[in-house]
This record gives C-alpha cells, sequence and structure tokens, in this order.
C-alpha cells in the first residue's frame, strides 16, 4: 500500500511557535509545553511528563467537552493533550473501551485511505485514537484525533487492552485504599492470596504479545457480571447487589500495585455525576465460578466496570455506556 507523503517544518501560529506536520495534505500542529493547567492549552499542545509515575497501568479518559485526553498511569497523570473527537453527525461514542489494535502507519478502510499516524483501534466499526487535524473544536468522523508528537508518546506506553474512557463527565482517579475485591464471603482471606500472588507482578510491557486483559463488568440492570479475557468471556452469572435498589453508578476501577508490594483500586467515574463511590465493590457479591475465574485472571491493570445500562457486549451508541473488547466481525 502507498504511503501517504509526510512533511514537518516549524510554524508560528498566534505568537506561538507549533512543530508543523503535513499528513496526506493536512496540518497538524504539536507543540511540547510546560504547563499543566490544561485549560490554557491551544489546539496541538500537550503536557509529557512520564518520569512522574515511570510504571504501571496506564488509562486514557478523553473529556469531549473540554477537548482534551488525559493520560494517567499507576492513578497519577502524566500527560494532557488537546484533541479533536466527533463532528455532528459523526459523533464520538462514550463509555468504556479498550484497545483493540495497535498500527503506526494505519490508513483508513472508509475513508479514501487516509493517514491515520499511532492508531490505537477501540472499536471495529472505526473509532480510533489517531494523529489529526486539531481546529480546537470537533471535527472527525467519530475518532479521537491527537497532535501527531503527542500521538507517538503516548503509542509507546499504551497497549493491546488498555483502557480509555470517553466521556462527557469523569473525574480525576481516586485511590480506594481497601480492595474489596474477590467477591466473597471470605473477602479478606481473598484479599490476602491475592496481594501475595501479585507481590512480585509487573504491569503488561506495552510490546508483550502475549500480554492477558481481563476485565470485569457487572450490570446493576440485569443483575449480572461478566468475566472477560482478551475479549472472550470466560465466566458469566448472577451479581448479587445490596442494597438492591441503589444504583452502582459508571465507575472504572483498574487494580494497581503500591511500592511496599500490595495492592489497590484506582476508581474513575465517567458518569453524567461524576461522582466517585469507593465503596461500590464492597456491594457486589459472585457465585464461585465467577469469583474463581477472577482470581485465576488477576494481573495489575485488571479492570473491574459497574454500570447501570443492561449489558449488551455489541451496544455501541452515543450514550454513557460500557463497551469492552468485541469479536473482530471480519474474522
Amino acid at each position: 500500500m502507498k504511503k501517504a507523503s509526510t512533511s514537518r517544518r516549524t510554524v508560528l501560529a498566534a505568537g506561538v511557535m507549533f512543530t508543523a506536520w503535513t499528513i496526506a495534505g493536512r496540518t497538524v500542529r504539536a507543540q511540547l509545553v510546560d504547563t499543566i493547567d490544561f485549560k490554557d492549552m491551544k489546539p496541538g499542545q500537550y503536557t509529557w511528563q512520564p518520569q512522574s509515575s515511570p510504571d504501571g497501568p496506564v488509562a486514557v479518559i478523553v473529556s469531549i467537552p473540554d477537548q482534551r485526553v488525559f493520560v494517567y498511569r499507576n492513578g497519577i497523570r502524566i500527560a494532557v493533550s488537546t484533541c479533536s473527537t466527533g463532528k455532528p453527525g459523526h459523533a464520538t461514542p462514550t463509555g468504556v473501551f479498550t484497545i483493540l489494535q495497535k498500527d503506526k502507519d494505519h490508513h483508513s478502510d472508509i475513508y479514501n485511505n487516509a493517514a491515520m499516524p499511532n492508531m490505537n483501534r477501540l472499536t471495529w466499526s472505526g473509532v480510533a485514537l489517531h494523529a489529526g487535524e486539531l481546529p480546537g473544536y470537533p471535527a472527525s468522523h467519530g475518532c479521537v484525533r491527537l497532535p501527531l508528537d503527542f500521538s507517538a508518546l503516548l503509542f509507546t506506553v499504551t497497549q493491546v487492552g488498555t483502557v480509555v474512557i470517553i466521556a462527557n463527565a469523569a473525574t480525576d482517579p481516586v485511590d480506594v485504599d481497601h480492595p474489596g475485591l474477590i467477591l466473597s464471603n471470605d473477602a479478606e482471606n481473598d484479599i490476602n492470596t491475592a496481594a501475595q500472588k501479585l507481590k512480585n507482578a509487573q504491569a503488561n510491557s506495552p510490546d508483550d504479545p502475549n500480554a492477558i486483559s481481563v476485565s470485569v463488568l457487572v450490570s446493576s440492570a440485569d443483575k449480572t457480571i461478566t468475566v472477560l479475557q482478551n475479549g472472550t468471556t470466560i465466566a458469566t452469572g448472577p451479581a448479587t447487589i445490596t442494597p438492591a435498589n441503589q444504583p452502582l453508578g459508571d465507575h472504572v476501577f483498574i487494580l494497581e500495585k503500591v511500592a511496599d508490594g500490595s495492592m489497590k483500586w484506582c476508581a474513575i467515574a465517567h458518569g453524567e455525576t461524576g461522582q466517585v463511590d469507593t465503596k461500590v465493590i464492597d456491594r457486589i457479591h459472585a457465585e464461585p465460578n465467577v469469583v474463581d475465574a477472577i482470581k485465576k485472571g488477576f494481573h495489575i491493570g485488571l479492570l473491574f466496570v459497574t454500570t447501570d445500562l443492561p449489558n449488551t457486549p455489541d451496544t455501541t451508541t452515543d450514550k454513557n455506556f460500557v463497551v469492552m473488547q468485541q469479536e473482530d466481525p471480519t474474522q
């Protein structure tokens, strides 16, 4: 396949010096800045401070109202970037996604072979994070466009299975000190056993082709709990939620390792209220087959997702619905 031509130059725009890339005839501006006040960023600007948290699982949050992308590693923000999401009629879907595929030199199968450098795929229907034009407002066909330099940096820390939250309202991650984790009646013993298993564990490397990604999805509407490994359901069953009539809310909990070898949850709320309820996991109990699947799949970076909407794996809408890894329909 013929690659689109790419050129780079330095330009002055509105008194600010940018690196300007031309990709397939489109201009993409990028500027690394020192400021951490993301509200003052101009289109194409970003911060990158990986030294703030050198290792641990990565989470990406896309704020549609702010037109910003926030990157967290082990619960600590390491980067912020401007972005451009879907324009009217091509809205970027909201919810919880995991990266399905990575391709540094991807070209669109839908839009005239358009270049999509440093592509992190979120859905098989065509939504992805990638480098593209940044006019300062939503302008894409549903993807999340990023500055080219930033997209290249982001590509180095993501992997298949990395969580990406796209939301109309989202919060900074909140630490949950009590894991409340295995959803059984013998939680304390389960927690200690899991902590011992994870004592010498590391987060998956972005370049590990054999990385295993385990996600747990709980729906209060269906009263179900589902365990997925690399996008495939490995266990499912009824969820007992107490109190039953109290919503769970839209949460993502990411399992992280603490310096002393113990573990913690990093909690992110992405619903309309943006409020984190750190006690949600303590309210959920599962059947033994589901509990066993979670125990066997324990790893740093494990995702635990709650929603008050029904669990229909093939649903991708413009509402705040959870979207987990889907089977590739081309296979």
